[in-house]
């Protein structure tokens, strides 16, 4: 309400008093002595007397701050099942809410894992049903805190892990699936940390129990988890490491700290690996699935541990399956075969960190040896990064498909920051089309107005032919009098 509108009120509300005075009963009525009139009340008076009904008056409960109408963020979303084009790109408007424990992150960087892919076909229960965002890491700024966060504040650079929603410009989240980046670390490094090194970490040491002069078989060796699998073994001394991948990949693992390289499409492994190893591998990290489980099951030694994890890509390349079929593979070729197992002295265990409801509490665990010391260490890893792409659906298509069909090396990295750059090229793009329009229109007027001239010209001819003609009709009419005139 403004300062004008206050004394009319004021004034209603005076006149509304004296009318249900009036109406009252003489024995109701206040004896009061009569009074004169106030005099006339000043400007500054009446402007005093705006001030304070207008500061008596409520704000509107619905009105929101400028920032909430005007904040937006993009964010990629499943729309539903399907082919790569299901991954739309969206902008959602409003600031999201902080509750009690979370923090808001402005997202720099975000991972690409196989469980994205297993969402995006259906085959991903841990993720809601579409319309969803995807993505299980990221890396950024902390932008907001909620109340009873005291070990964040604002400026914060963390990496977070959850189970969703991690593919936008701006996340929500608990503060207790942040990690503060380590000083030196990339964005691009932190959001590579999470899901592969974590897994990577829980499935050696915890699992696999890695010591020195061991040997360990990487399928998928330049993927995400196999690079950081590899690194980790690095870390161990006298670490034999096999691994398999396409031979034009086979220069990069090497120099990661591959020992032996194979070529899963041109040779058979199982014979490269008993050729150098003949009594059989202590470590065998299985994220495969079908025959390949069991043939790396029967590569372990005595007292050898077999890992099985993720969404085995064997299932996406084929029928659609879901991770219960893994698990009845799994009933089929080893539990009832008991006492194989026994007899070999193995072990077959599996993992995977989406399906680990308290893995924030393995992560956090204060022990000096846990996973989630990688995160805090300057001394981490770096990933070898395959591409950073901007998150726009065609690009995020073509990364999910180059991850399928194995053609990326390292992690697959998307970009808040490439957002940016593609909305100024499709300003640029506008602009330029906006150019072509002004120009067309520009060329039109032009046409117009020539032909406008052109018109007027041959006006101009036609009317001085006009009176060239009446001219010549005069001279006709003068001669004819003439000629009259000399008969």
């Amino acid at each position: 309400m403004s300062g004008e509108d206050a004394p009319a009120q004021q004034q209603n509300a005076e006149e509304q008093k004296q009318q249900q005075q009036e109406t009252k009963t003489p024995a109701e009525s206040p004896k009061t002595e009569s009074k004169p009139d106030p005099p006339p009340a000043s400007a500054s008076t009446e402007a005093a007397a705006a001030d304070a009904a207008a500061a008596d008056t409520p704000a509107p409960a619905a009105e929101k701050a400028p920032e909430e109408d005007t904040f937006s963020y993009r964010a990629l979303v499943l729309t539903g099942y399907g082919g790569y084009d299901k991954v739309k790109l969206q902008v959602k408007k409003g600031k999201p809410a902080l509750k009690s424990g979370e923090v808001m992150v402005r997202v720099k960087m975000c991972g690409l894992n196989f469980a994205d892919l297993m969402a995006r076909q259906g085959l991903y229960d841990r993720l809601p049903s579409p319309p969803v965002t995807p993505g299980m890491e990221c890396s950024g700024i902390i932008e907001a805190v909620g109340e009873d966060v005291t070990d964040r504040k604002v400026g914060d650079k963390v990496l977070v892990l959850n189970r969703s929603g991690m593919w936008q410009e701006v996340v929500v989240v608990a503060t207790t699936h942040t990690f503060l980046m380590p000083e030196g670390m990339s964005f691009e490094e932190a959001a590579a940390l999470p899901v592969n090194y974590i897994t990577a970490y829980l499935m050696l040491f915890d699992f696999g129990h890695l010591r020195p002069n061991q040997s360990v078989l990487i399928h998928m060796a330049a993927g995400g988890v196999g690079i950081a699998a590899t690194q980790l073994c690095k870390t161990v001394n006298d670490v034999t490491v096999f691994g398999t991948a396409s031979a034009s990949k086979h220069e990069v693992i090497s120099q990661g700290g591959v020992t032996h390289a194979i070529d899963y499409r041109t040779r058979d492994y199982v014979e490269e690996v008993r050729k150098i190893s003949p009594k059989g591998l202590d470590i065998v990290l299985d994220p495969l699935g079908g025959s390949d489980t069991h043939k790396g099951y029967n590569l372990l030694k005595p007292m050898g541990k077999l890992v099985s994890y993720g969404e085995c890509p064997n299932m996406l390349a084929g029928q659609k399956k879901n991770l219960f079929a893994v698990a009845k593979t799994w009933y089929q070729q080893f539990s009832v075969h008991t006492l194989s197992l026994i007899q070999g002295n193995r072990s077959v265990c599996g993992f995977h960190l989406g399906y680990l409801d308290s893995e924030l509490d393995i992560l956090t665990t204060a022990d000096g040896q846990s996973s989630c010391s990688l995160c805090r260490s300057s001394s981490a890893p770096s990933p070898t990064l395959s591409l950073s792409l901007s998150p726009s659906p065609a690009q995020v298509g073509d990364a999910m498909r180059r991850m399928q069909e194995r053609n990326n090396i390292g992690k697959i990295i998307l970009t808040t920051e490439a957002m940016k750059e593609e909305e100024k090229k499709e300003e640029a793009k506008k602009d330029e089309e906006k150019k072509k329009d002004d120009k067309k229109k520009d060329d039109k007027k032009k046409d117009d107005k020539k032909k406008d001239d052109t018109k007027k010209e041959e006006k101009k001819e036609e009317k001085k032919k006009e009176e060239v003609k009446k001219d010549d009709k005069k001279a006709e009419e003068k001669k004819e009098e003439a000629k009259k005139e000399e008969n």
